[in-house]
């Protein structure tokens, strides 16, 4: 071993440190001297590095035996190896008791003495190059999990955008406005949170929410686009973009955004008593999703313009919908949408059209 290394020797003998610092000199080492323990510890928490301690038992203010004790207990000192110089062998059980790593007995052989400083000097710096090691693993674990968690959110991010886009496609064809799926995807979110969801359970909502209506796409223009009431060959038709909306999102287990967004696009139109389509779920068998998208989709669609109608007041809005208690909508959740109607009506406010997009 090359690396200098630095050696601390406690005794109140100033001879025996004399002589250590000879027999030790063949060793590239710096050795530092002590006259007692509290001398010893001092120097043991100033010092950067020590690589080793030779230490005596019978000592003035402080003696050896204490001195393990308070090295010991230090979480930082405690790893520095510990050699004890003894003209005896009655201390060793109680010196290797309070955690001694070693003893040699006076009057000692110079050779055994370096070799035993080295064995533990080798230890100590495995034992150091181990740790140090294994912080800089932590900081780069630490480092590639918040790259990890970064790229994680924004992947979120880029299915949101998806989910908004694929939202505004079938919006665009049905003369719907782009604020549409903002306002569904907000009002949806604020329904849930008063509905006791989880906070993740209320950021997927807010992010499949706008995919609800994505299977008008595979609706026909002439349909679609009809400014008067559907016959019942027609309503038939447009009620299928609840099941082309489910097919198109379908099997995106790895996506979680998308798949919320199957279950909504299929589901938003079934109905609290089991009438709605398509396929007739009644009460809690209509997924919670779906339930709270089916209450923001038609306070928006009562609240805006369309090809044919005008905006409906509040005041009617409200009366509409809370016929459709029990019928149309989950009482519960209609209730809490009601009781904190001014943060609806406010959010709607906030993501109104511009006048620009407003449907002529």
């Amino acid at each position: 071993m090359t690396d200098e290394i630095t050696i601390l020797a406690v005794d109140d003998d100033s001879m025996n440190l004399e002589m250590l610092d000879v027999m030790l000199s063949e060793l590239n080492c710096t050795l530092l001297k002590a006259e007692n323990g509290r001398q010893a510890l001092h120097l043991m928490e100033t010092e950067p590095q020590i690589d080793v301690v030779l230490l005596d038992l019978e000592m003035p203010v402080m003696d050896g035996f204490e001195t393990i004790g308070h090295i010991k207990q230090n979480s930082i000192l405690r790893e520095i190896p510990v050699i004890v110089v003894t003209a005896g062998s009655n201390e060793v059980t109680r010196t290797l008791a309070l955690g001694a790593n070693d003893f040699i007995a006076k009057p000692y052989n110079p050779e055994e003495l370096r070799l035993r400083v080295m064995n533990h000097v080798r230890s100590k710096k495995l034992t150091d190059a181990a740790k140090n090691m294994n912080q800089i693993l932590e900081r780069e674990v630490a480092k590639k999990t918040v790259a990890l968690q970064k790229a994680l959110d924004q992947s979120k991010e880029a299915e949101y955008e998806i989910s908004l886009r694929l939202g505004r496609a079938a919006e665009f064809r049905d003369q719907e406005t782009g604020m549409h799926t903002q306002r569904i995807s907000e009002l949806s979110k604020h329904l849930g949170t008063l509905a006791g969801f989880s906070e993740d359970q209320c950021e997927v909502l807010r992010k499949s929410s706008p995919l609800h209506d994505v299977g008008k796409i595979g609706i026909p223009d002439g349909i679609l686009l009809k400014p008067g009431k559907l016959d019942f060959d027609e309503f038939e038709i447009m009620k299928q973009h609840t099941t082309i909306g489910g097919e198109i999102l379908s099997n995106s287990g790895l996506y979680p955004l998308l798949s919320a967004g199957s279950i909504i696009a299929l589901q938003h139109h079934e109905k609290w008593d089991g009438t709605g389509y398509p396929r007739g779920l009644k009460g809690e068998a209509i997924h919670k999703f779906a339930r709270v998208v089916s209450i923001a989709d038609v306070f928006d669609a009562l609240s805006s313009e369309r090809p044919y109608k005008k905006a409906f007041p509040l005041d009617k809005t409200l009366g509409i919908m809370e016929e459709g208690r029990g019928v149309f909508f989950d009482p519960n959740l209609l209730d809490l949408f009601l009781g904190d109607i001014e943060h609806f009506v406010a959010i709607r406010e906030r993501l109104m059209d511009a006048p620009e997009e407003s449907v002529s």
